[in-house]
């Protein structure tokens, strides 16, 4: 992967650059499916925290679950759970714009003081669209959009997901950045682009 490949993959349409990985455990819960999907997601997400090189534990010190994923019919059904209002801002703006324009997926992120993730908010409306998807392959779509911050426009001309045979599975460059993103050596947030030409750098040490 070229480093003006990688940049991209982290620059907002704004032009800003932001990258942010993990930095704690990642501990999921997930609502709204059955037991034979929860087991597909959750071996999604400990697949991804292994290929990542990254721990994935049972319970968060600050938050309890710091990985919340949600599986719905209606946006407005977010307004009904007990407390999500005091976990996503300005949650009834929100719902309303994402209403609107008919969005079927939706991440929220927070962050700690060094900058790096400690609770992401995934949220996904089950429309036609996202009931036609195999739920192994919308579980590691979802884990892999969750893992890094990546830019508002990356893998919309591109899934990050590639099928061999009869399988989905993560493309290998992208599976080369997220091990890259999370050697240790690199800071678990960066603002700058030269960030990109570590990433390049870390992903030919590993190769």
């Amino acid at each position: 992967m070229e480093v003006a490949e990688i940049e991209a993959l982290f620059t907002r349409t704004d032009g800003s650059f932001a990258f942010a990985r993990w930095g704690r455990p990642v501990c999921p819960v997930v609502f709204g499916v059955d037991d034979a999907t929860l087991a597909v997601v959750k071996g999604a997400i400990e697949a991804t925290c292994e290929l990542a090189g990254h721990e994935m534990g049972d319970m968060d010190a600050e938050l309890g679950s710091n990985l919340m994923m949600f599986f719905f019919n209606d946006w407005a059904e977010l307004l009904e759970v007990p407390g999500m209002a005091r976990l996503v801002p300005d949650l009834a703006p929100l719902v309303a714009k994402l209403e609107k324009v008919d969005a079927n997926q939706y991440r929220f992120f927070r962050f700690d003081a060094a900058g790096a993730i400690k609770a992401c908010f995934v949220f996904l409306r089950m429309d036609a669209h996202l009931s036609a998807v195999p739920a192994q392959t919308l579980a590691l779509s979802q884990i892999v959009q969750s893992m890094v911050l990546w830019s508002d426009g990356a893998f919309q001309d591109r899934s990050a997901l590639m099928v061999v045979g009869e399988q989905t599975i993560l493309r290998p460059d992208i599976a080369a950045l997220l091990r890259a993103a999370y050697d240790p050596v690199l800071p678990a947030a960066a603002q700058d682009a030269s960030h990109a030409l570590r990433l390049a750098a870390r992903i030919g040490v590993s190769q």
